[in-house]
């Protein structure tokens, strides 16, 4: 019984930080099917989140294959630095270098969305509001105190807090409202799909394997009735 309850408590942290603290999360809507949607996000994630956070347990070449990317088109955008198609997703960013610009070394995400989920990942882009307190001036709703920059900020444009602890509109950015939440449902997506790339096909599995259960609980009770009916 002590074992149990020790498990329970174990778990309890876990799940509020999977569920994001309490904080309220928008739905990100993500679309695993929707090839287009990943390609975008894989754009963005090598663009502004690669020179910092790695995706070191996701290949190179099983993300072109599962996206619909050739590998030779693949290689031709996305391997620029004599890195191969069987590559990790790493960078060259040193570890203590980091840890001493940033407070700690960015952490790598390939797992980011099953810990945190799709949803956070994606209010959480759409969060970040001005903060002179903070060491890069920003703050986040979602994650208080982060300790990273704004790199979308260009994108996005800028945002404050209310009186009532509210967000304010954002202003100064390349993209309308619209076109930034799309910006970041992409990139929530795509990292979905890093998280366990083979979704899909286990999801589709799962609906044969429960098929198959079905037929095998019929055929076992119509076999029960037959071998039970010399008894009777």
């Amino acid at each position: 019984m002590k074992k149990f309850i020790l498990v329970i408590f174990a778990l309890v942290p876990m799940l509020v930080l999977a569920s994001g603290g309490g904080v309220h999360l928008d739905k990100a809507g993500n679309d695993l099917s929707d090839k287009e949607s990943l390609k975008r996000g894989f754009d963005s994630y090598v663009s502004y989140c690669l020179g910092c956070h790695q995706l070191q347990y996701q290949r190179y070449n099983r993300t072109f294959v599962d996206l619909g990317i050739s590998e030779e088109d693949g290689m031709a955008k996305y391997l620029l630095n004599g890195q191969r198609p069987g590559d990790h997703i790493t960078n060259a960013m040193p570890a203590k270098d980091a840890a001493k610009w940033f407070g700690s070394a960015p952490p790598d995400l390939t797992l980011e969305a099953r810990l945190r989920s799709p949803d956070w990942i994606y209010t959480y882009l759409r969060s970040f509001y001005l903060d002179s307190e903070r060491p890069f001036g920003v703050n986040n709703k979602v994650f208080k105190d982060v300790g990273m920059p704004h790199v979308l900020q260009g994108l996005q444009g800028v945002r404050g807090i209310d009186e009532h602890g509210n967000l304010t509109p954002a202003v100064g950015g390349s993209m309308t409202e619209e076109e930034y939440d799309a910006f970041a449902r992409d990139l929530s997506n795509f990292m979905e799909y890093v998280g366990e790339p083979n979704k899909l096909e286990r999801e589709s599995m799962g609906y044969w394997v429960l098929g198959f259960l079905f037929i095998f609980f019929i055929l076992s009770y119509l076999l029960k009735v037959e071998y039970w009916r010399d008894v009777h």
